[in-house]
């Protein structure tokens, strides 16, 4: 949430706010107010400022951090042991009698430490710095148990750090920081844009530190692979008993009804449409039917066996082959009776397939229409 004044209505006419701190360089032991700046907007900006002021000067400070490259960061026992339970404890655990007390937090950047540090005062942090230390801060909150900048980010990485260069890093922090949906973004992400992550330097780093977890996410993305290829199979399945279904319907459209050049009636306009998308190709290969020379012979003509199959299959699907004025109906009836077990089965396997792809819209038109009287 951007840097925004919201004043709560005990401070809406009390006292002025107090002047800012002074700006300095990021460089320096200061804030830049300047930047755009990200912070918990149920406290007014008053006390925000205030408790950044504190930090900033560190006024009474009794604590002392140390940091990695010999870093100093002054702080207030009260506030960051009312933040975090862990250094609170840290502090009680150092038993020398000085002025101030002294904990240390290493292994990440003295500048991640201070984001932290000023987080737990005010929960504001620069925009920049969230981009820069994102990871750090992510390991920070988890080991110092701090919800609240742990959700912030979470939040970061899902809506706009997370790219497939750090997708690795990511994860494996996920993991070991018990964010479990952070995790499953990243695992997503990885099996979305496997290529790319397989070449970037985080996964090259895993492989050779982390072999069990780079075979896992093969494991993971072998079975994604597969599992996209069964959905693409079906996929294509579908389709053409889609088409199949379509055809059967078209068939007694044509032959019952007519179309363009089959059947009772013609469609004279050439721009008017029948409805049926599959009458067209139907049309051609019954044209092609009646004067193919090469239709009777064993293994001659591909589409007379094409077309051979799709009358088969409507006269298995169709109810009153008496009625029915689609060729060869009840021919097709008496041939099924002659039929091996095996062709019955998977016959019966693929009407049953074709009439369950549209077994929601109702009864299909070819059933309905051959009970009409001729």
């Amino acid at each position: 949430m951007e840097n925004m004044d919201v004043i709560s209505p005990e401070n809406a006419s009390g006292p002025p706010s107090p002047p800012p701190p002074p700006v300095r360089s990021n460089s320096g032991t200061m804030w830049k107010k300047s930047t755009l700046q990200k912070c918990n907007i149920f406290a007014s900006k008053a006390t925000r400022d205030a408790w950044d002021r504190m930090f900033d000067e560190a006024h009474g400070a009794d604590v002392l951090i140390h940091t990695d490259d010999n870093g100093l960061i002054y702080a207030h026992s009260n506030v960051i042991g009312m933040a975090s339970d862990v250094i609170r404890g840290l502090m009680k655990q150092d038993k020398r009698n000085s002025r101030r007390k002294s904990i240390s937090i290493l292994g990440v950047p003295h500048d991640a430490v201070r984001v932290f540090i000023r987080f737990l005062y005010s929960s504001c942090y620069e925009k920049q710095d969230m981009e820069d230390f994102a990871m750090h801060l992510l390991v920070l909150s988890h080991v110092y148990v701090v919800p609240h900048l742990k959700r912030v980010c979470e939040s970061h990485f899902e809506n706009t750090l997370l790219n497939e260069g750090n997708v690795i890093d990511v994860f494996q922090l996920a993991l070991l920081c018990d964010a479990p949906r952070l995790g499953l973004l990243c695992h997503r992400m990885i099996l979305k844009s496997f290529e790319e992550v397989s070449t970037s330097q985080g996964w090259i780093a895993m492989k050779q530190s982390h072999p069990s977890l780079h075979k896992e996410l093969v494991r993971s993305v072998s079975y994604e692979l597969n599992n996209l290829k069964q959905r693409n199979r079906k996929q294509k399945e579908i389709q053409t008993y889609t088409q199949l279904y379509d055809a059967m319907e078209a068939f007694v459209h044509i032959c019952r009804d007519g179309c363009r050049e089959i059947g009772p009636t013609k469609i004279e306009n050439p721009h008017v449409s029948c409805g049926f998308q599959a009458c067209n190709g139907l049309e051609m290969l019954l044209k092609h039917l009646a004067v193919c020379k090469l239709r009777s012979i064993p293994g001659g003509c591909s589409r007379c066996k094409r077309m051979w199959q799709l009358l088969e299959l409507h006269s298995r699907i169709c109810v009153d082959s008496e009625q029915c004025k689609v060729p060869l109906c009840s021919s097709f009836k008496e041939r099924m009776k002659k039929q091996s077990r095996k062709d019955e089965k998977r016959w019966k396997l693929l009407v049953k397939n074709v009439l369950s792809t549209k077994r929601i819209g109702g009864s299909p038109f070819f059933l309905q229409a051959i009970d009409v009287t001729m």
